[in-house]
């Protein structure tokens, strides 16, 4: 298939299951000198040691297949799970010291890609991530639109008081294929730059599906994640796309809601 222009190339884990033996191999049939080869594949959230030594598996067969077939420019999509937790804005040169098995998963893949591709590599942290398609349903804006859409009441864990930034799956892609295009090297965090907590998002989706679901509190299990607060400074992404505006959560939402509207 193709996208602005450019040929692309999907290769789905029903074509090659990057955790299967010889898969380096495999991939590096695939792989041309004038290729870009971006690595997105993963099982997440990791949850267990086995899920984690399982996405090892996948980056060694990636590194593998690069140490075999030359290419021209390799991203990986990381995430913001590989910083520390800080009551400041997380920038680019933010302490990278994760506090989950997600977060040393997606480090340790880093560090791998690092140190097996010599050549132009890119680096792309995003942050939690919404919109039509998702296969989690993670809690969040994923969630709560289903849940309105379908009339069911949202249920918040504690009081929704956690404060995170959420980004669009379109701001993302938009993201990669100028990282792409442009050939970028070096680590760029995605995200909006702006923190909206999980009652207020809660409440601009049931403003979307008005009369159709209540929000409710529960009983809060363990602390929140990231000390309920996790803020970026997004002045790289500026600095590197100067004409690129990432889309207002409100808005984004507006958009994702229309596929739940038509289905």
């Amino acid at each position: 298939m193709e996208e602005f222009g450019t040929p692309l190339l999907a290769v789905p884990r029903t074509d090659l299951d990057l955790t299967s033996t010889g898969a380096g191999a495999r991939l590096s049939s695939l792989l041309h000198p004038d290729d870009a080869l971006l690595f997105v594949a993963a099982k997440a959230p990791v949850k267990s040691e086995e899920m984690l030594i399982e996405n090892l598996c996948m980056g060694k067969a990636v590194c593998d297949a690069l140490g075999r077939t030359q290419v021209n420019h390799v991203v990986y999509i990381s995430s913001d799970a590989v910083y520390a937790d800080s009551k400041d804005s997380i920038t680019e040169n933010s302490c990278a010291q994760p506090g989950s098995l997600h977060g040393v998963m997606h480090l340790a893949r880093e560090v791998m890609l690092a140190n097996a591709w010599k050549g132009p590599l890119c680096l792309l942290r995003p942050t939690l991530i919404y919109g039509s398609g998702d296969p989690h349903n993670g809690y969040g804006p994923n969630r709560f639109l289903r849940l309105a859409a379908a009339g069911q009441d949202i249920v918040l864990f504690g009081e929704g008081e956690e404060r995170r930034d959420h980004v669009w799956v379109e701001d993302v892609a938009e993201i990669v294929s100028r990282v792409l295009f442009h050939r970028s090297t070096g680590i760029l965090n995605i995200a909006t730059g702006h923190v909206v907590s999980f009652r207020e998002i809660a409440e601009q989706v049931v403003r979307i599906f008005p009369g159709s679901s209540q929000i409710t509190d529960s009983p809060r299990v363990g602390p929140m994640p990231h000390n309920g607060y996790r803020p970026f400074d997004v002045a790289a992404t500026y600095e590197a796309f100067s004409d690129f505006r990432y889309t207002a959560l409100r808005e984004g939402l507006l958009k994702v809601s229309m596929t739940f509207r038509e289905q």
